[in-house]
């Protein structure tokens, strides 16, 4: 005899989760409130700018950017890679749907990196630097 299920427990149905969250002062090291939005956005593009990818185990393997294995390579290597490793780390949000507009400019092994995050709230421009 072969059990009977019910097929309302197969169907599944994704939300987005909200965007609100704490807001962080980095330079002071506090937080400061909340925020939703874009401005929810600038601060977790800055968080999975900055969390190295595999290195802290209370982030999924999803979460962050691989800069580690930059350190020492060419300038050309790094200048082809940061372009995809910051798209790979970025589209995993699912409240991100594009990044582009890269511009690039080299000073003593450090890559200042300027472009464009298109997100459901709307564009946020961000720059930050990939050492080399």
């Amino acid at each position: 005899m072969i059990p009977k299920g019910n097929n309302s427990l197969l169907t599944l149905e994704i939300q987005t989760q909200p965007s609100l969250t704490y807001a962080l002062d980095i330079e002071h090291g506090k937080i400061r409130g909340r925020c939703d939005g874009l401005e929810a956005m600038r601060q977790a593009v800055y968080l999975i700018l900055s969390v190295e990818r595999y290195d802290c185990l209370m982030y999924s393997w999803n979460y962050g950017t691989e800069w580690k294995t930059l350190v020492g390579k060419s300038m050309d290597f790094v200048l082809s890679e940061a372009k995809r490793r910051i798209s790979e780390a970025l589209l995993q949000d699912d409240r991100i749907t594009a990044v582009d507009g890269f511009t690039f400019q080299t000073e003593r092994g450090r890559i200042h990196v300027t472009f464009t995050v298109h997100t459901i709230f709307g564009d946020v421009e961000i720059e930050t630097e990939v050492n080399a």
